[in-house]
């Protein structure tokens, strides 16, 4: 496999200004201009502490994008897709390419004859909202199911 460097691994990120919106079909934007992350990007960064840690031949990784105007560390979104799993991960790396912290911050994932859907939005001030709910196999929406999450990326790159 080739070794990448840490920078690397972040050109593979376009740079956006915020506000943005993650949600189910957004990754179709993202895959169109990016290019999946090669194998041993995904191990050296996105599982850098357990480089036995295999994927399937299935699951792909889309960088999306980082996060504009971050000086004391780097943030990126990366989509996953698994089989009926689809995640967006949000994750904050030191200049030198150290995990600070990360979540999945929007979703799809199909259980239980239900989808189960996080959209977020990120804006200027690193607040990131979410919104929750789920749908049957007719995707009707069930009201009940819906909620409502904040988070926001904190100066010293800590979601919280």
């Amino acid at each position: 496999m080739p070794k990448y460097t840490f920078s690397d691994f972040i050109a593979k990120f376009p740079t956006m200004p915020m506000p943005v919106t993650l949600g189910e079909t957004t990754h179709h934007a993202f895959s169109t201009e990016n290019e999946s992350l090669p194998d041993a990007m995904v191990v050296d960064f996105i599982h850098p502490t357990d480089k036995t840690l295999a994927d399937d031949e299935f699951t792909e990784y889309v960088p999306c994008f980082a996060i504009d105007n971050t000086d004391r560390f780097v943030a990126l979104v990366w989509w996953k897709a698994t089989l009926l799993n689809y995640e967006y991960v949000l994750a904050t790396f030191t200049h030198k390419g150290e995990l600070i912290d990360r979540r999945v911050i929007a979703f799809t994932r199909v259980r239980d004859g239900k989808v189960h859907r996080v959209v977020s939005t990120i804006n200027e001030e690193w607040e990131i909202f979410m919104a929750e709910g789920e749908s049957d196999a007719n995707d009707q929406f069930d009201p009940t199911t819906s909620k409502t999450y904040d988070l926001e990326i904190l100066a010293d790159g800590t979601i919280a």
